[in-house]
Protein backbone atom coordinates (compact mmCIF):
# COMPACT_ATOMS: atom_id res chain seq x y z
CA UNK A 1 0.00 0.00 0.00
CA UNK A 2 1.16 3.46 -1.03
CA UNK A 3 1.91 5.50 2.33
CA UNK A 4 -0.56 8.62 2.71
CA UNK A 5 -0.13 12.02 4.24
CA UNK A 6 -1.58 12.17 7.36
CA UNK A 7 -2.55 15.17 9.84
CA UNK A 8 -1.76 14.34 13.60
CA UNK A 9 -3.95 15.78 16.25
CA UNK A 10 -3.34 16.47 19.86
CA UNK A 11 -6.59 15.30 21.66
CA UNK A 12 -6.95 17.82 25.24
CA UNK A 13 -7.98 21.42 24.07
CA UNK A 14 -7.45 20.73 20.30
CA UNK A 15 -10.33 18.07 19.63
CA UNK A 16 -12.01 18.59 23.16
CA UNK A 17 -12.88 20.48 25.44
CA UNK A 18 -10.36 20.26 28.60
CA UNK A 19 -8.67 22.81 30.54
CA UNK A 20 -11.91 24.63 31.27
CA UNK A 21 -14.02 21.57 32.70
CA UNK A 22 -14.01 21.65 36.31
CA UNK A 23 -10.96 19.52 37.96
CA UNK A 24 -11.50 15.66 38.33
CA UNK A 25 -11.03 14.02 41.94
CA UNK A 26 -7.54 13.32 43.01
CA UNK A 27 -5.22 12.28 42.11
CA UNK A 28 -6.22 13.19 38.60
CA UNK A 29 -5.57 17.16 38.52
CA UNK A 30 -6.97 20.37 36.88
CA UNK A 31 -6.59 19.92 32.75
CA UNK A 32 -7.00 15.75 33.19
CA UNK A 33 -10.40 14.44 31.32
CA UNK A 34 -11.71 10.98 33.36
CA UNK A 35 -15.20 11.18 32.25
CA UNK A 36 -16.74 10.33 29.15
CA UNK A 37 -19.63 11.97 29.78
CA UNK A 38 -18.02 15.25 29.70
CA UNK A 39 -16.31 14.97 26.18
CA UNK A 40 -17.48 17.38 23.83
CA UNK A 41 -15.44 18.77 20.39
CA UNK A 42 -14.60 22.02 20.14
CA UNK A 43 -15.85 24.49 17.39
CA UNK A 44 -14.91 23.78 14.24
CA UNK A 45 -13.37 20.18 14.85
CA UNK A 46 -15.86 18.42 13.12
CA UNK A 47 -16.01 20.13 9.92
CA UNK A 48 -12.45 20.38 9.86
CA UNK A 49 -11.60 16.98 10.24
CA UNK A 50 -14.09 16.02 7.55
CA UNK A 51 -12.60 18.57 5.19
CA UNK A 52 -9.01 17.01 5.99
CA UNK A 53 -10.19 13.28 4.91
CA UNK A 54 -11.99 14.41 1.73
CA UNK A 55 -8.87 15.99 1.14
CA UNK A 56 -7.71 12.45 1.10
CA UNK A 57 -5.60 13.05 4.76
CA UNK A 58 -5.55 10.44 7.13
CA UNK A 59 -6.72 11.51 10.89
CA UNK A 60 -4.37 10.22 13.55
CA UNK A 61 -4.71 11.38 17.80
CA UNK A 62 -1.67 11.89 19.49
CA UNK A 63 -2.24 12.36 23.31
CA UNK A 64 -0.51 12.27 26.53
CA UNK A 65 -2.31 10.81 29.50
CA UNK A 66 0.26 10.77 32.46
CA UNK A 67 -3.21 10.78 34.81
CA UNK A 68 -2.88 7.00 34.30
CA UNK A 69 0.78 7.04 35.71
CA UNK A 70 -0.58 9.28 38.47
CA UNK A 71 -3.48 6.60 39.16
CA UNK A 72 -6.06 9.12 38.20
CA UNK A 73 -7.27 6.86 35.69
CA UNK A 74 -7.11 3.33 34.49
CA UNK A 75 -6.36 2.84 30.49
CA UNK A 76 -9.73 1.73 30.52
CA UNK A 77 -11.41 4.75 31.38
CA UNK A 78 -8.67 6.59 28.43
CA UNK A 79 -10.26 3.59 26.12
CA UNK A 80 -14.02 4.38 27.00
CA UNK A 81 -13.00 8.62 26.56
CA UNK A 82 -11.77 7.32 23.21
CA UNK A 83 -15.06 5.58 22.19
CA UNK A 84 -16.72 8.82 22.91
CA UNK A 85 -14.34 11.05 20.61
CA UNK A 86 -14.85 8.60 17.85
CA UNK A 87 -18.38 8.58 18.37
CA UNK A 88 -18.18 12.64 18.66
CA UNK A 89 -15.67 12.45 15.45
CA UNK A 90 -18.32 10.15 13.33
CA UNK A 91 -19.89 11.14 10.22
CA UNK A 92 -22.68 9.13 8.23
CA UNK A 93 -21.81 6.23 10.57
CA UNK A 94 -18.05 6.16 9.74
CA UNK A 95 -15.50 7.48 11.53
CA UNK A 96 -13.28 10.44 10.75
CA UNK A 97 -10.49 9.33 12.73
CA UNK A 98 -7.97 6.45 11.17
CA UNK A 99 -6.42 5.43 14.71
CA UNK A 100 -5.79 6.77 18.68
CA UNK A 101 -2.46 6.36 20.57
CA UNK A 102 -1.92 7.43 23.69
CA UNK A 103 1.32 7.58 26.20
CA UNK A 104 0.23 6.47 30.00
CA UNK A 105 3.67 7.39 30.90
CA UNK A 106 5.17 9.96 33.07
CA UNK A 107 8.23 9.83 35.17
CA UNK A 108 6.40 11.79 38.14
CA UNK A 109 3.62 8.96 38.43
CA UNK A 110 2.62 7.33 41.37
CA UNK A 111 2.06 3.51 40.05
CA UNK A 112 5.27 2.24 39.72
CA UNK A 113 4.29 0.55 36.04
CA UNK A 114 3.61 3.28 34.68
CA UNK A 115 6.30 5.93 35.91
CA UNK A 116 9.01 5.96 33.93
CA UNK A 117 10.21 8.32 30.32
CA UNK A 118 8.58 7.29 27.26
CA UNK A 119 9.74 7.56 23.89
CA UNK A 120 5.76 8.30 23.30
CA UNK A 121 5.51 11.20 25.55
CA UNK A 122 5.61 14.31 23.62
CA UNK A 123 7.71 16.38 22.90
CA UNK A 124 9.36 12.56 22.23
CA UNK A 125 7.93 11.79 18.53
CA UNK A 126 7.56 7.58 19.29
CA UNK A 127 3.59 8.22 18.82
CA UNK A 128 4.05 9.58 15.37
CA UNK A 129 6.61 7.39 14.55
CA UNK A 130 4.77 3.80 15.40
CA UNK A 131 1.36 5.31 13.75
CA UNK A 132 3.23 6.38 10.52
CA UNK A 133 4.63 2.63 10.36
CA UNK A 134 1.58 0.79 11.35
CA UNK A 135 -0.81 2.89 9.49
CA UNK A 136 1.33 3.47 6.72
CA UNK A 137 1.47 6.80 6.59
CA UNK A 138 4.27 9.46 4.84
CA UNK A 139 5.68 11.60 7.26
CA UNK A 140 7.33 13.85 4.32
CA UNK A 141 3.90 14.86 3.29
CA UNK A 142 2.15 14.88 7.01
CA UNK A 143 1.46 17.70 8.98
CA UNK A 144 0.13 18.46 12.74
CA UNK A 145 -2.57 20.84 15.48
CA UNK A 146 -1.64 21.18 18.20
CA UNK A 147 -2.10 23.38 21.11
CA UNK A 148 1.06 23.15 23.28
CA UNK A 149 5.22 23.54 22.32
CA UNK A 150 5.30 20.01 23.07
CA UNK A 151 3.09 19.06 20.39
CA UNK A 152 5.22 21.03 18.01
CA UNK A 153 8.32 19.82 18.92
CA UNK A 154 6.92 16.34 18.90
CA UNK A 155 6.10 16.88 15.11
CA UNK A 156 9.45 18.72 14.21
CA UNK A 157 11.16 15.77 15.79
CA UNK A 158 9.17 12.99 13.62
CA UNK A 159 10.33 15.08 10.31
CA UNK A 160 7.24 17.67 10.17
CA UNK A 161 9.36 20.82 10.41
CA UNK A 162 7.43 23.45 8.73
CA UNK A 163 4.26 21.58 8.79
CA UNK A 164 3.29 21.79 12.40
CA UNK A 165 0.60 24.46 13.60
CA UNK A 166 0.15 25.90 17.24
CA UNK A 167 -3.44 26.78 17.66
CA UNK A 168 -5.17 29.26 20.69
CA UNK A 169 -5.31 32.96 20.67
CA UNK A 170 -4.46 33.82 17.21
CA UNK A 171 -4.99 30.43 15.06
CA UNK A 172 -8.29 28.27 15.35
CA UNK A 173 -9.04 25.40 14.60
CA UNK A 174 -10.82 26.18 11.18
CA UNK A 175 -8.23 28.37 10.54
CA UNK A 176 -4.76 25.51 11.10
CA UNK A 177 -7.42 22.92 8.52
CA UNK A 178 -7.50 26.07 6.25
CA UNK A 179 -3.96 25.79 5.77
CA UNK A 180 -3.08 22.66 5.62
CA UNK A 181 -5.81 22.58 2.44
CA UNK A 182 -4.67 25.18 1.10
CA UNK A 183 -0.47 23.69 1.11
CA UNK A 184 -1.83 20.34 -0.10
CA UNK A 185 -3.43 22.02 -3.12
CA UNK A 186 -0.61 24.45 -3.83
CA UNK A 187 2.44 22.72 -2.14
CA UNK A 188 5.59 25.02 -1.97
CA UNK A 189 9.02 23.97 -0.33
CA UNK A 190 8.88 26.48 2.48
CA UNK A 191 5.90 24.89 3.76
CA UNK A 192 3.62 26.75 6.74
CA UNK A 193 3.93 29.56 8.42
CA UNK A 194 7.31 29.46 10.55
CA UNK A 195 5.11 31.88 12.99
CA UNK A 196 3.06 28.74 13.80
CA UNK A 197 6.11 26.97 15.26
CA UNK A 198 7.01 28.10 18.65
CA UNK A 199 10.79 28.22 19.55
CA UNK A 200 12.19 24.47 20.91
CA UNK A 201 12.73 23.87 24.81
CA UNK A 202 9.46 25.90 25.66
CA UNK A 203 7.53 22.44 26.55
CA UNK A 204 6.43 22.04 30.19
Amino acid sequence: MTPRPAVFLDRDDTLIECRALPAPPPPAAHGDLTDPDLVRLLPGVLDGCASLRKAGLALVVITNQGVIARGGASPADVERIHDRVRHALSVNGGCLIDGIYYCPFHPRGLLPEYTKEHSWRKPAPGMIQTAATELSLDLSRSYLIGDAPRDIEAGEAAGLKGRCILIGTDCTFTQAVTQILSQTAHPTTSGLSPARSPPRGTAP
